[in-house]
């Protein structure tokens, strides 16, 4: 069998009456006409089923020309920070790491990890620290910030953040199993971000 997958990757295959795979909702619902009339000839006195495609909502339009404005929505489980807030800019701290998000941007989900979102309007920049998450960036120049926890920066005590990461580095050098060492390493983690936010 081992011996026949290099001919079998190197050949070029060509699938006939396949529909490519799409992720998009249609601009406007559609329905499978051929299922529907189908449908009323076996079972004319029962309405047909909704099917997906009838329940999504129309996408909306992308835009012809790249906006001015990135309108951020920022929602955290137990309240939303910034609802459809027009900004110039917002970066993100990604997995991948820092990420700045214009107007116009290519469509993204990135993860969130331990950092400072920066939201961006004019002269007026808001930071806050975010535990993780995950940003949703549409291609109609809209961003979803899903966080677990944030808190603006000017709200963090620059002492408490000191010592909690002292207590943590301590626990993680002390740890003697992996669960210990994993929460450990959670709170150096975090509180090194913390420390970073504040300090840089």
């Amino acid at each position: 069998m081992l011996r026949q997958a290099s001919r079998l990757l190197g050949r070029t295959t060509t699938l006939r009456g396949c529909r490519s795979f799409s992720s998009e909702v249609p601009a406007t619902a559609s329905e499978d006409s051929t299922f529907i009339e189908l449908w009323k000839k076996m079972i004319p006195n029962i309405e047909p089923p909704k099917t997906p495609s009838s329940f999504m909502a129309p996408r909306p339009q992308t835009p012809t020309s790249i906006p001015t404005k990135l309108t951020v929505n920022f929602v955290l489980p137990y309240a939303s920070e910034l609802s459809t807030a027009e900004v110039d800019m917002v970066i993100i701290p990604a997995t991948s790491g820092q990420m700045g998000v214009l107007p116009g941007h290519v469509p993204t989900i990135a993860e969130l990890k331990p950092g400072i979102l920066s939201v961006h309007e004019e002269n007026d920049v808001k930071k806050y620290f975010l535990s993780s998450g995950f940003a949703f960036i549409h291609e109609n120049s809209v961003a979803d910030i899903v966080a677990v926890e944030a808190v603006p920066v000017d709200h963090i005590d620059p002492s408490l953040v000191q010592k909690g990461l002292a207590e943590y580095t301590q626990q993680l050098s002390s740890a003697t199993t992996d669960l210990e060492k994993a929460e450990a390493q959670i709170g150096v983690d975090v509180h090194s971000a913390l420390n970073a936010a504040l300090t840089g």
